[in-house]
């Protein structure tokens, strides 16, 4: 009866043309199909290239490409990797050739979130971030705001045409979504709870258990500790401030635990990593426009997007010298103070000084 249901809210958000027959049928000319993603993919445009590889392959029998930009060093993401066997060509390494078809999951151009050549035309954008790209000469774009994971359009796709999906695939797709409707407010559409009842059943548990439980390596606990050493409270915002990342992702980590804290409604992580203050934005509250207010309060100095409750960017910074940072970290702190109707104030710690000598000492 789920399966029934899912099946049927699926099918439900057709347009009067299929999305999924206009995807294949402007493929037909091409003689292969690469997948590109942001930096530093995560399951979500993990599980959705896999599923358009999928889906080119079941219907159309062209060879596909998956690509990797940037290192993946969260240890969930790398178990899913490793654990699904999923091939990935470094975007460097990339070759492209006339025939080639190249269409972007999970991000859309000219955003500053990937680095292949700015010069290869699009043939597909698909994607659910409110993150305005440059999609005017894509012939196919496919952009649901609404939608909490593009791993949810895929699999729309998947069932329109009617495509058996194997288990590894159903794994893949169904952490993708899980991991982008996972914090709270949770951000899902009914189409995003279809997908999820779909393909559950059809998952491995086991190793889904196993990518969700991935071990962990030394460089979390120090990043974590170095965090919570380096929290600061303004009224009903948190701000944690990370010297050095080891992975760019830990932001995100981060504030994903911070925004648990009982007394923000709002948590920020800007780390350093390489030339670049990585950032990472959660909040608590409903339909905040996270993603436009952090695009707001970056601007002219690198670029940021997101969701509603969620929302990342990057900074550039002028130089990696102690004081550029501390210039950099002030100006953003005052931008988001301002953004958010917060007082100028001294931050209050979230772990005193007091306290934190106490325990080097204990």
């Amino acid at each position: 009866m789920a399966r029934r249901s899912a099946d049927s809210e699926i099918n439900g958000q057709r347009n009067h043309a299929r999305r999924s027959d206009r995807f294949l049928e402007g493929l037909a000319e091409f003689r292969s199909v690469t997948m590109v993603s942001h930096v530093h993919p995560d399951p979500d445009s993990l599980g959705s290239m896999l599923g358009l590889a999928h889906l080119v392959m079941s219907c159309l029998q062209k060879p596909t490409r998956l690509t990797r930009d940037g290192p993946i060093s969260r240890a969930e993401n790398r178990a899913m990797v490793e654990m699904l066997g999923i091939r990935l060509e470094p975007i460097e390494d990339i070759s492209w050739h006339e025939g080639d078809a190249l269409v972007m999951v999970d991000s859309q151009p000219n955003t500053g979130r990937h680095t292949f050549d700015p010069t290869v035309p699009l043939y597909g954008v698909i994607d659910h971030h409110h993150t305005p790209g440059e999609v005017e000469d894509v012939p196919f774009v496919d952009v649901r705001e609404g939608l909490g994971a593009t791993s949810s359009i895929v699999c729309s796709y998947l069932i329109e045409q009617e495509i058996p999906v194997p288990p590894r695939l159903a794994t893949g797709l169904l952490y993708g979504i899980e991991t982008e409707l996972s914090g709270y407010p949770r951000e899902a559409s009914p189409l995003d709870d279809s997908a999820l009842l779909y393909m559950y059943p059809l998952a491995d548990k086991e190793l889904l258990a196993r990518i969700r439980n991935a071990r962990l390596p030394q460089a979390y606990f120090e990043c974590m500790l170095q965090a919570l050493q380096s929290s600061f409270i303004y009224d009903r915002l948190i701000i944690s401030w990370v010297n050095e990342l080891a992975q760019p992702e830990l932001a995100a980590e981060v504030v994903d635990f911070l925004i648990r804290f009982e007394e923000v409604d709002w948590a920020v992580c800007a780390g350093v990593y390489q030339d670049k203050l990585i950032l990472s934005l959660r909040t608590a509250l409903p339909h905040a426009g996270a993603g436009e207010m952090l695009r707001q309060v970056v601007g002219k100095l690198g670029r940021a997007g997101g969701h509603d409750r969620r929302a990342g960017g990057t900074i550039y910074l002028p130089s990696t010298a102690p004081s550029a940072v501390e210039q950099t970290q002030s100006e953003l702190r005052r931008r988001l103070l301002k953004a958010l109707h917060i007082d100028e104030c001294r931050g209050q710690r979230l772990v005193s000084r007091r306290e934190m000598l106490q325990n080097l000492q204990a």
